[in-house]
């Protein structure tokens, strides 16, 4: 939409949840804040799991790991504004910080006041936003495929940077293509990269939604002087030979937040819940046993 038209509407900037309803005329929830309907959904019993997802995708990539967790979490995934069914918001840059306040609504909205948080690629820099800007709200942290922003960070090949770039103004189909040899490891089977596929496309991301989220990330300034101040039971999870993130960044998280735990995944790539789910599963059920479901 123009943005004489939002110029004109005034936004609330906290609301009680929207319902809307899907193609089957289904309720489904959404939370109004700062423009953007966010969708979110919530499944599960115990104690509350925020899932935060990476650039461009839709809550619907976690199904790989919600078998493990649904049954001892109440897990709350949520579309970023830009992404899926929450779809297209107000023009400017989607910045880090406009999405974890989104992510802070969407725990409201949730009836919930605090929640382990789990944030993976740009969903960990939300993460991380989130730690630092909701402490009291965080019980636990943990960080995948993801990094603290500049200067601290450890860049991506130029290769990885032109990627990204051109993907907004490819089609979904090409951008997942263009993606895979950076995102999937070598050894991972077609048939499940294809399952990622069919389950992103059934939600699709609007090529300017990516943009605008892919502006929010470039925009960020960084967590790295604050993340010392991040007090929680923190893991850090990466792929070793991941193509997007490089995952010395993994090394630096660690080195940035105190007490922290750093795990890679050997032979995984960015998507390391795809390449090593079984692992992924171990991992992050080890942390959480650890005394933190709570």
């Amino acid at each position: 939409m123009p943005a004489e038209y939002w110029n004109a509407v005034s936004w609330e900037r906290w609301r009680e949840p929207q319902r809307t309803t899907d193609l089957e005329g289904a309720a489904v929830p959404t939370v109004i804040r700062d423009g953007a309907a966010v969708w979110w959904e919530a499944d599960g019993h115990g104690p509350p799991l925020l899932m935060i997802q990476g650039l461009g995708y839709p809550a619907d990539m976690w199904w790989r790991l919600l078998p493990a967790l649904t049954p001892r979490f109440r897990t709350i995934r949520f579309d970023n504004r830009g992404a899926g069914r929450t779809g297209i918001c107000p023009p400017g840059p989607h910045t880090m910080e406009a999405l974890a306040a989104d992510a802070a609504a969407v725990l409201d909205a949730a009836g919930e006041f605090s929640a382990h948080v789990l944030g993976v690629s740009m969903g960990g820099v939300v993460a991380q936003e989130f730690a630092l800007a909701c402490p009291e709200r965080t019980r636990s942290l943990v960080l995948g495929c993801t990094h603290p922003g500049p200067p601290d960070s450890v860049q991506p090949s130029v290769d990885a940077l032109a990627m990204l770039g051109q993907r907004s103004r490819m089609t979904l189909a090409e951008a997942i293509e263009a993606s895979i040899p950076f995102i999937y490891a070598p050894d991972t089977p077609r048939e499940r990269i294809d399952e990622d596929v069919a389950v992103r496309l059934a939600n699709p991301t609007d090529p300017v939604g990516y943009e605008l989220q892919l502006r929010g990330i470039v925009a960020h300034g960084g967590t790295g002087s604050r993340l010392p101040r991040v007090s929680v039971p923190t893991l850090v999870l990466h792929g070793s030979v991941d193509r997007l993130v490089p995952p010395g960044n993994a090394a630096v998280l660690g080195r940035l937040i105190p007490g922290s735990r750093v795990e890679l995944l050997d032979g995984a790539s960015h998507l390391f819940f795809t390449d090593r789910p079984e692992r992924t599963q171990e991992l992050l059920l080890g942390f959480y046993d650890r005394g933190l479901i709570c």
